[in-house]
This record gives structure tokens, sequence and C-alpha cells, in this order.
């Protein structure tokens, strides 16, 4: 008996094993099975292996940030990861913003040929710069059409740096950018009737509108009174430089340029016009049919004129516009016309040119002139154009005055009460 209790057979109990002996045999488990106890109890979740791949990329952190120290910088195969992983950094969220979608264009020029409706548009102009948030940009010189290189260097660098989206306005014969290096704009402006706009001229730097005629006067103090109070007839008739080439040619070289040929009458000017018109011009209106021009500038620039003709059909700003009419004009004689259409004749081929250009633009987008019926007239009569409401003050100051007097007469209330948001302090144009 004693020996088959030693070699455990045939006994009800088992043989006791020593606690020791069951722990190194890796003692039962709860499903019956046998299983080894993990080393380095302090990490009871990572095997040797997973505590090696934590400590291989510590290594490498450490290496890594050595380079980053010794180099300057990151190490290439840091900045090959970082592009395989993505651009993607901190500075993504926490860094300074990102820049402003710019409208396109957002770099709109208006070169505003004189006595054609452009008090009316920067009117118009500071009132929606205030209200949609684009850069209104003018020049302190008013006057000067003509520049000599540098001085178009000098202009364009300036115009160039402006903040964006930006329009500036100026009277200025087209600029050529690109000639410079700089991005050429998009350019828009507007005409009128060549014999319309020279009467305009003649009798307002004369009479000037309603401030009265003192008020002109002290503007044109070196004008003589027997040059003043000129006949216009007479002016025509016997060939006053006033009344003569090149001082009427006149419209054509606010888009041929700054060449000194395009102030000279002649085709050359006359062609090199219209090309930049269909090159560079988005829209060339006739004053004409204002209105159809606000309409059209609102379709094709909505970030500058988006509600420009609401604005421009608000009864206080007609108020306003009608301050500025031109004072004793008259109408010079048959005879002085015809001599002055004669005259002008590359003015009106370049007119009808965009006349007839602005009508295949307004057809495109369904708008439809209305013509009056013609009546017949003598052969040196200019056509009758087309029947349009006749646009607010079409008339304009060679300085930036113009403005700050109809505040001071009052016209500042009157503006202000619908417009609130229209400030000295923006830009100004004449």
């Amino acid at each position: 008996m004693k020996k088959q209790q030693q070699h455990g057979g045939g006994g009800d109990c088992p043989a006791l094993r020593p606690p020791a002996a069951v722990a190194a045999a890796g003692g039962p488990s709860q499903g019956g099975g046998w299983k080894r106890r993990r080393p380095l109890s302090l990490l009871p979740f990572l095997s040797l292996r997973d505590y090696g791949f934590c400590m291989a990329a510590l290594l490498l952190f450490c290496v890594g940030s050595l380079f980053y120290q010794l180099n300057g910088g990151p190490p290439h195969f840091l900045l090959d990861l970082r592009h395989y992983l993505g651009n993607s950094t901190y500075l993504d969220d926490h860094g300074p913003p990102p820049q402003k979608v710019l409208p396109f264009p957002s770099q709109v020029v208006y070169n505003r040929v004189g006595k054609c409706g452009s008090r009316t548009v920067v009117l118009l102009l500071r009132i929606l710069s205030e209200k949609h948030g684009f850069n209104l940009v003018t020049s302190d010189i008013h006057n000067k059409t003509r520049l000599t290189k540098n001085e178009q260097m000098e202009l364009i660098k300036n115009i160039s740096t402006a903040e964006q989206p930006y329009l500036f306005t100026r009277h200025v014969h087209f600029l050529n950018f690109s000639r410079f290096g700089g991005d050429q704009p998009v350019y828009i402006n507007i005409i009128r009737d060549p014999v319309n706009r020279f009467l305009s001229n003649y009798f307002f730097r004369r009479f000037g509108d309603w401030r009265g005629e003192q008020n002109h006067m002290i503007r044109t103090p070196s004008m003589r009174q027997e040059e003043r109070y000129l006949d216009i007839n007479v002016c025509i008739l016997e060939n006053y430089p006033e009344c003569s080439n090149p001082r009427l040619f006149y419209i054509i070289p606010y888009f041929c340029g700054q060449h000194p040929r395009c102030r000279e009458p002649g085709e050359w000017a006359l062609e090199r016009a219209k090309l930049n018109v269909n090159e560079n011009f988005l829209l060339v209106g006739i004053l004409e049919e204002l209105e159809d021009v606000l309409l059209l500038l609102e379709r094709f620039l909505p970030h500058y004129f988006k509600d420009v003709l609401s604005i421009y059909k608000n009864p206080e700003h007609r108020k306003l516009g009608n301050l500025t009419v031109t004072v004793k004009k008259t109408v010079p004689s048959p005879e002085a016309i015809q001599i002055l259409y004669q005259r002008m004749r590359y003015e009106y081929e370049f007119y009808y040119y965009v006349k007839e250009q602005f009508h295949l633009l307004k057809r495109k987008f369904g708008l439809k002139s209305r013509i009056r019926k013609p009546r017949p007239r003598p052969e040196f009569f200019i056509p009758s154009p087309l029947e349009t409401e006749e646009p607010i003050d079409d008339e304009e100051e060679d300085d930036e005055k113009w403005l700050e007097d109809i505040y001071k007469s009052g016209g500042k209330e009157v503006l202000l009460s619908p417009f609130h948001t229209l400030g000295m302090d923006t830009a100004s144009g004449a």
C-alpha cells in the first residue's frame, strides 16, 4: 500500500503538490487551461514586443529632435514623412486668418471722360462703396490727362498697390498697365454726343451751374470778360482755338492712350481707340441711355454696382443731382452746328461705333431701346438720339470741390436722409 501511495495510483484523491510547484507550472485558469504569467508586472498590458516597439519609437523621436537642432530644421526624412501624411499643421487652426477671397474682377478703372456724366456716377460710387465695402480710389491730381512715362509708372504703381477690390477713377487718358509690368485692370467709361459734350463744357467754364456766375468767375479769374461772354456762334464760325481742333478732339484720346499721336485727329488715333475698347474695356456706355448703362454695370460688376439703379431713381438723389445743371446754355445756329460736325468727324465716327457696340450688348441681354420717329431735318443736323429720360447732372467740374459745396448749401441733409452711409471721409471725384 505504501508503494501504491508513493506512485499515486489507485487512490480517490490526487496527490498534493506544493504551491510553489503549482505556481512554477503556471496554475490552473478559470477555463481549465494553464497560462504563463507576464513579466514586468509594472506594465501588465504590454508584451515584451510592444515594450520594445515603444522604446524604438522614443529613440527615433530623440534622434529626429537632435537632427532638427543640429541642422537648424527638421531632417529630410521627417519632411518626407510630413509630405506623405499631409501638409496640415498647427498653423492651419491657430495661425493667421486666410486671405480674403476677392471677387472677379477686383481691379476696375473708370478713366472718366469730362462732361459725360461722371459727377453723377462718382456720386453713386461714393454711396455704393460704403454699401458694398469696395475701395473707391481717387487722385489728388484732377485735370492732368496726359502723363509722361515716369508719371505713368508712378500712377500705375499707386493704383496697383491699392487694397482690393478697388475702383479707381480719374480724368486720365487710357493707361497700359501691362507695358510697365502691372496687371491690366478692367476699364469702364461713358461717352456722349460730341457736340453736346462740347456745348456743355463751353458754357460750364463760363457760367458754372446752380452756384451762380460769381462763383465760377472766381474759379476762372484769368478769363477775360470778352472771352467769358463770347457768343458761341462767333467762336465757331470765326474758328477760335476753343472751338476748333485740336481742342475739339477730346473723347478719342481717353481710349487711344498716352501715345503722342493719340492727340492728333486722324485715323491712327481712331483705330487705336477702337482696338482698346474691344480689348480692355468691359463696358463703354452712352450717357443718353444712362439707366441702361447702370443696369448693365449692375449685371457685369454686381459686387460694385448692385442696387445702383434703385439708388439713381430715388427722388432724393435726383433732387441732389438737379443742383448741378449748367446755366445760360444756348443752342448754336444750324450753320455753326454743321461746322462742328465736320470738325468732329472722327469723334462722331468713334461715338457711333461705341453706340453700335452698346446696342448690340443691350440686345444680347434683352434690353430694347425706344427710338422716336424720325422727323425731317436739314442734312447738316446730327441724327436725333434715342429717346431716353434725361440723366441727372451731365456736367462736371475740373476740381474736387463740387460735392463739398453741395453739402454746405444744404444738399447734405437731402442726401443723408435716404443714404446715411455716405460720408465726407470717402474718396471723392468730379
